[in-house]
């Protein structure tokens, strides 16, 4: 009788325990994000994260996430989506034509997602390797007819709510066709402005831009050094500092420009450089609890696939060549990680422009 009874005091332990475990890990799920990170590989689809599996030297960050998604990425008037269009879906929760930045299909100007944190007084940043003007950045600050007009983009840089900025493009700001020097104006409104390195122990409530190429950074093995690291680093020390939380969207974005020349050893380099980045954002968010982190793309570039290799002819499964078929954008289905406050809200397949609504819902859940 006194085995029956411990066993059933045992029993009865287990289950309260799970019971309770349960419920610290919904009461864990509710409640705002206070800060979001989002981190958009351009041009990376699964093959390109699968990069990261089979010729790094580490487990990749990928694997941390524990909540994956799928979201389809059509734009308006075409089948596959260049990446402002992209870019602007996940910023404004509007589909667009390809080349839109910041715009509807009228050339309408949408509220954004880093302009929506800004009225709710959180900090902003922007972080790629591109020039800051480039499709994928602008696209949450600017609101230009057409990804190419990079003097427009910039001047709408100078009037945004931009906390902390790093990339290239300073020749969009001071070597223009007005003769405007934008770097002068971002001056005069407080910023501080530096096109030669990423500063140190930067102080709250001064806004900060690093421009640090003509337009874009060089890439991984053209001698960019560890910019997204020191960038993302810095960004998210200096963006914490705001008790109110902050949105920060990092990209790599010569992910993609791999993929155009179908060129797999620049993607695997950038891809694993990128991983980097995923791996201190979710650093940062496992330390804080209050913060969502968001990995996905904007499309697929290059029609990349990891074949095998074949040696005298023959496929060799020991081996793998990765191979394009075209030099463009694909139309597959791009994966969605998340990771934090709210990251169940991304389970599922959906449309592109839905991460915006997704992002707004974490920011407001009660």
């Amino acid at each position: 009788m006194a085995n029956k009874l411990y066993l059933l005091i045992i029993l009865f332990s287990a289950f309260f325990l799970s019971a309770c475990n349960k419920s610290l890990k919904k009461l864990e799920s509710q409640g705002p994000a206070k800060n979001i990170i989002l981190l958009i590989g351009d041009g990376m689809g699964l093959a390109q994260v699968s990069c990261a599996y089979y010729f790094g030297d580490e487990t990749p960050n990928f694997s941390r996430f524990k909540y994956i998604g799928l979201h389809q990425n059509q734009p308006v008037g075409n089948k596959i989506t260049d990446s402002a269009s992209g870019a602007t879906a996940f910023a404004t929760g509007y589909k667009s034509y390809n080349a839109a930045i910041g715009v509807d299909q009228d050339t309408i100007a949408r509220e954004t997602i880093l302009e929506w944190a800004a009225e709710r007084q959180k900090s902003t940043g922007l972080i790629a390797t591109s020039s800051i003007t480039h499709a994928t950045p602008a696209s949450f600050y600017a609101h230009v007819k057409d990804r190419n007009l990079h003097e427009e983009i910039a001047s709408d840089f100078v009037k945004a709510s931009i906390d902390f900025a790093a990339g290239g493009g300073y020749q969009f700001f001071n070597q223009r066709k007005d003769g405007k020097n934008l770097l002068t104006e971002l001056e005069n409104k407080g910023v501080e402005v530096d096109t030669n390195s990423i500063g140190s122990d930067l102080k709250f409530g001064n806004p900060y831009a690093y421009f640090l190429a003509p337009d874009s950074l060089h890439s991984i093995r053209g001698g960019r050094g560890d910019f997204l690291e020191r960038a993302t680093s810095t960004a998210l020390d200096y963006l914490s500092k705001d008790n109110d939380g902050f949105f920060l969207m990092i990209e790599g974005s010569q992910i993609d420009w791999g993929g155009h020349r179908n060129d797999a050893k620049y993607v695997i380099d950038e891809v694993l450089d990128f991983d980097k980045a995923v791996g201190l954002a979710l650093d940062f968010a496992q330390k804080d609890g209050n913060t969502l982190v968001i990995v996905t793309a904007d499309h697929e570039t290059g029609g990349m696939s990891l074949s095998a290799a074949k040696v005298f002819g023959q496929r060799e499964y020991g081996a793998i060549n990765p191979t394009f078929s075209t030099g463009g954008h694909s139309a597959s289905l791009i994966p969605v990680f998340a990771y934090g406050k709210g990251a169940e809200q991304f389970l599922g397949i959906y449309q592109n422009n839905d991460l915006f609504f997704k992002m707004k819902k974490c920011f407001e859940l009660k």
